[in-house]
């Protein structure tokens, strides 16, 4: 099945998603795309990158449509920042009546899905770039009061991507989409590995959406970042078929585990580097090779001698994990929102000691279909770099102790688990961040 069939199938499983259109020139479809599916005023939204993008264009097709428009663009420098506040101030501007139409990528779509859902409306996406896969999810990945989170929406109705505005983005606007992409290699390891432990099943229809399509739609880096209009094309179909995955999945396990909660920490940083903040993107790209050396790690170890019930006994209880969240995580709320998410998944004890049994019973199959399924970190790093996305942690200002001490509190950000909780609860978590941080560094200096 083509990529564009299989766009046609998840729309026409989803609950909210009503029509997705992506093709060359198709920006001049945007008055009938609206006619089709909304009634009333629009009010487009965006910043001025993203209206420079495709603003004008939109707007004079809407115009032609006999649409009435009107125009909220915001600053693009410094870059807006994806928060509820920004959100809300969004929210309070729509007038009765009107639709929101969202023009840009990543930071413009998501606050305008939370001001449209939390408005108990319905809205539409202009993409500008292959930058993330959010357009068709049904979350937000926002920050709130410094903690993010992804937090459940409804996508747009109606996605509009014309590849000729895709493909003429900035060239590292596409290799952070490529990075984001990237992040469901480790993803599916970690979905694999709560599977294995019957902790949470793989959904039949969520993980083939991502996974089966993965390796074709990273398989062209070079074509990507020279703007190959076949190749960013393929690119925009994943991410997009990685959207309508989470949404038909119920949550965003599909497309992110270790990797993105390793990124969220460093936006939650608002991480700078040369002056500008670093995009979602290229902290996933980053974060996916922190957790695939981790896997690499966990993969190099003989475990024939690991003991389970010594292993429960000497875990940490839930309030040594308390206090040690507190000593991380600076800000008391913050620290707060980790320990909600930390308890929810907590085990000790006999439980902890049966989890752990049951690893080692079967980490050889586990083993087979990691190795199967994951690429190494070496690999990825090739393909990354051929992309034009970051590759090591220095490539957005990120020193080797900042580095292992993100993956050392990443596991307290989801409730969700991954490669970080298996490390921990095994007691190999300390051990595996040093390797990783070590491995960057020097992958680094090799370069």
């Amino acid at each position: 099945m083509s990529g564009d069939d299989l766009i046609r199938a998840a729309v026409a499983r989803s609950a909210s998603v009503a029509e997705v259109m992506i093709g060359r020139g198709v920006l001049a479809e945007a008055g009938a795309l609206y006619a089709r599916h909304f009634a009333g005023p629009a009010v487009l939204m965006a910043d001025e990158r993203g209206w420079g993008a495709a603003g004008p264009a939109v707007e004079a097709a809407l115009t032609a449509a006999g649409i009435a428009t009107r125009r909220h663009v915001i600053p693009a420098r410094p870059r807006p920042k994806p928060t509820v506040d920004l959100a809300d101030a969004l929210r309070a501007d729509l007038r009765p009546g009107e639709t929101p139409v969202a023009i840009g990528s990543g930071v413009m779509n998501d606050v305008v899905k939370h001001a449209a859902y939390t408005a108990g409306i319905s809205y539409i996406c202009v993409a500008t770039a292959a930058s993330m896969d959010g357009y068709t999810s049904a979350g937000a990945p926002l920050s709130e009061k410094g903690f993010k989170k992804t937090i459940p929406c409804r996508p747009a109705k109606v996605l509009l991507a014309d590849l000729d505005v895709i493909a003429a983005a900035p060239p590292e606007m596409t290799g952070w989409g490529y990075g984001d992409l990237a992040g469901k290699v480790p993803a599916g390891g970690d979905w694999i590995i709560a599977d294995a432990l019957g902790i949470e099943a793989i959904d039949d229809v969520a993980w083939p959406m991502v996974q089966d399509g993965l390796e074709g739609w990273l398989a062209q880096p070079d074509r990507i970042a020279s703007g190959d209009r076949d190749a960013v094309e393929g690119l925009f179909l994943g991410l997009t078929l990685v959207g309508l995955a989470m949404e038909a999945h119920g949550s965003s396990r599909p497309a992110s585990g270790a990797d993105h909660q390793i990124a969220h920490l460093w936006e939650m940083d608002d991480l700078h580097h040369h002056g500008e903040r670093v995009s979602h993107g290229a902290c996933v790209a980053v974060g996916a090779m922190a957790a695939l050396r981790l896997f690499d790690w966990l993969l190099a170890r003989d475990l024939a001698t690991f003991d389970p019930a010594r292993r429960a006994a000497a875990a940490p209880t839930l309030a040594k994990k308390v206090a040690e969240i507190r000593h991380r995580f600076d800000d008391p709320e913050i620290a707060g929102r980790a320990i909600v998410e930390t308890r929810a998944k907590h085990v000790e004890g006999a439980a902890l000691q049966a989890r752990l049994i049951r690893f080692r019973q079967v980490w050889p199959e586990l083993a087979a279909r990691l190795r199967a399924r994951l690429w190494t970190a070496d690999r990825m790093a090739w393909h990354l770099a051929r992309a034009g996305a970051p590759v090591e942690a220095a490539d957005i200002g990120v020193d080797p102790a900042y580095l292992r001490d993100t993956i050392l509190k990443a596991r307290f950000l989801r409730s969700r688990y991954t490669v970080l909780d298996l490390l921990d609860e095994c007691g190999l978590l300390e051990p595996a961040a040093v390797a990783a941080a070590q491995g960057a560094t020097q992958a680094r200096v090799g370069t």
